[in-house]
């Protein structure tokens, strides 16, 4: 068995999951996903060879309101009692003498994160469309979920997402920036000035698109949405905005790099509108404020991942040059994003 890696207090951890957690059994080997700036996922494997997946916050001073163990595994469980694809929980610790911090345990998903076009070259042109088809409906299903009737109804303020939203990004940008952006105030005043009425209350997912989903490429299909911690309750048109600053059309430029789109066979984004138009009934006329909305949001927290790191508040964590001014162009860039965004009627 390997040892543990950072983040997972190896005979604590093994303890309560041979406690709490049904059908497991020690030893258990880890092994990092994902780290780094956002919440720390671990595949494990247990002694009969059964895997599953953990979750935890990052090492370090973190704001705990931002990587919310307990409220993310309540989000999964709740939506797992609908037909949206989500991992099946096992369990969720509160004792921060286990670990350090909050954790909780899921069912290991077998798919493809596609973040990357080179993920989907294996795909057939067939394959990529269908793919891109069933990312819509299944946000189309999630939109479609009685919030109630899953125990989410008073995860969040139900009214005024996006005026709470624009309000918030507005202080946040406030307090991060490392320089004077003029365009990032542009799109907070014409934001604020041109205010939609929210089209109805849906849980919001804050970060879909395919490179938080698992796919099963021979299948064509979303076979698990990962990464719920921006999700809450609100305006759906956010999330389809949101899909827009990562959706590339065939043949255009690659909007962001972690992202297969833009590669012969994925729909247009103008057809996916058209696919949750028909299957929502929901109104799409001014997609481009929310595509606008999620491109300044996405800068402002670019930048304040910019910023960390410029101020040496990321502790020990190392990132390369180019990564760094990757960040730095890329808040321009969403900014201008933005920008255009607001002249499409």
């Amino acid at each position: 068995m390997n040892d543990a890696p950072v983040g997972i207090n190896l005979d604590n951890v093994s303890a309560w999951l041979d406690a709490n957690v049904g059908d497991l059994s020690s030893p258990y080997d880890f092994k990092i996903i994902t780290g780094g700036r956002s919440n720390l996922t671990y595949l494990v494997t247990d002694g009969n060879g059964t895997r599953f997946v953990l979750r935890r916050p990052p090492t370090g001073s973190v704001l705990a309101s931002a990587h919310d163990m307990v409220r993310e595994h309540r989000i999964i469980s709740a939506v797992g009692k609908t037909d949206v694809p989500v991992p099946r929980t096992l369990g969720v610790c509160e004792d921060l003498a286990v670990n350090d911090a909050p954790f909780y345990v899921m069912s290991f998903v077998d798919g493809m994160v596609l973040d990357d076009a080179s993920k989907a070259l294996g795909m057939s042109v067939e394959q990529r469309r269908a793919a891109g088809e069933h990312l819509i409906d299944v946000l189309a299903d999630l939109h479609a979920v009685d919030i109630d009737a899953i125990g989410l109804g008073d995860l969040a303020k139900r009214e005024g997402y996006i005026e709470r939203q624009v309000k918030r990004w507005t202080t946040q940008w406030e307090k991060s920036k490392t320089r004077e952006l003029p365009a990032i105030d542009e799109i907070a005043r014409r934001l604020a000035a041109n205010l939609p009425t929210q089209v109805g209350v849906t849980i919001a997912h804050g970060d879909y698109r395919f490179g938080n989903c698992l796919v099963d490429t021979d299948a064509a299909k979303v076979v698990g949405v990962l990464d719920w911690e921006l999700c809450t309750l609100g305006d759906p048109l956010a999330d389809v905005g949101y899909l827009g600053v990562y959706w590339s059309d065939p043949g255009e430029e690659q909007l962001r790099p972690n992202d297969p789109t833009g590669i012969e066979g994925f729909p247009t984004y103008s057809e996916l509108l058209e696919r949750y138009a028909n299957r929502t009934g929901r109104d799409l006329t001014n997609i481009g404020y929310y595509v606008a909305f999620s491109s300044w949001r996405l800068a402002v927290i670019s930048e304040g991942v910019y910023a960390r790191f410029v101020k040496g508040a990321m502790g020990d964590q190392e990132i390369e040059p180019e990564i760094l001014e990757n960040f730095r162009v890329g808040v321009e860039r969403l900014a201008d994003a933005a920008l255009s965004a607001l002249q499409v009627p």
